[in-house]
């Protein structure tokens, strides 16, 4: 038994190494394409759609539905990052009882990947949205005094998705994997049940918080808009 699936290394030539999490990565990555591949192939507008289609459009639905609830009202333009991280987490999950799989999501260096991903996607957001300087300005509110403590709160957060993701799966995997050496069968087929609906709140959390990232620089953005605005109506005409 083994703590991370990065300590399971397939091949190793000087410090290339090719272990459990990248293996299992790619299976992942290669399963996500191939099914969206087969779902999307045959999409119609009609009233008579498949049943893969009609769970396609409720994922689809219910992603858009939360991501606007978090203040993006433009969900179109962020579905494609944030409802990606949730499918893959998610999935990650979800292939946990097939056998001999690890999710690769118990790696901190997965986790840390998908976090970064986030960390970089917030300004790329901010400024399509709203511009450079604008974006930047922000770290200067309320006061160009707090611009340290704004730059640090942009790398904890970022830190925090990372382990927290880390946390959470790889107890979970841990867990199961002691229950199958100690307990008879029916009850990790248990906590097996209960590991994918962690896996599935896990995913619904990290991408929810990265949505609500999203908003924050965006909305921070339009107060700062509307505040200039405010002022500027208020001078007196001469």
């Amino acid at each position: 038994m083994h703590l991370s699936p990065d300590q399971l290394i397939y091949w190793q030539h000087g410090f290339i190494k090719i272990n459990n999490t990248i293996v299992m990565t790619w299976v992942l990555m290669l399963v996500l394409v191939v099914g969206s591949w087969l779902i999307t192939r045959r999409l119609v507008t009609n009233l008579q759609i498949s049943r893969w289609q009609s769970m396609l459009e409720v994922v689809v639905t219910g992603i858009n539905q939360q991501i606007k609830e978090v203040g993006l009202q433009q969900s179109e333009k962020y579905i494609g990052f944030i409802g990606t991280l949730f499918l893959f987490i998610a999935m990650a999950a979800f292939m946990s009882v097939l056998p001999d799989y690890e999710p690769p999501t118990g790696s901190l260096s997965t986790t840390a990947a998908m976090a970064i991903c986030v960390f970089v996607a917030v300004p790329l957001f901010g400024i399509a949205e709203e511009g450079v300087k604008t974006y930047l300005a922000h770290y200067l509110q309320p006061s160009p005094f707090l611009l340290p403590f704004n730059i640090i709160e942009e790398f904890t957060r970022t830190l925090a998705l990372a382990v927290r993701l880390f946390g959470n799966m790889m107890s979970g995997a841990m867990i199961l994997a002691i229950l199958l050496t100690i307990t008879p069968l029916v009850f990790p087929v248990v906590m097996t049940v209960l590991g994918l609906l962690v896996g599935m709140v896990q995913a619904y959390i990290f991408s929810i918080l990265a949505a609500v990232y999203i908003a924050a620089a965006i909305q921070a953005r339009e107060h700062s808009n509307d505040k200039s605005k405010a002022e500027t109506n208020k001078k007196p005409d001469h």
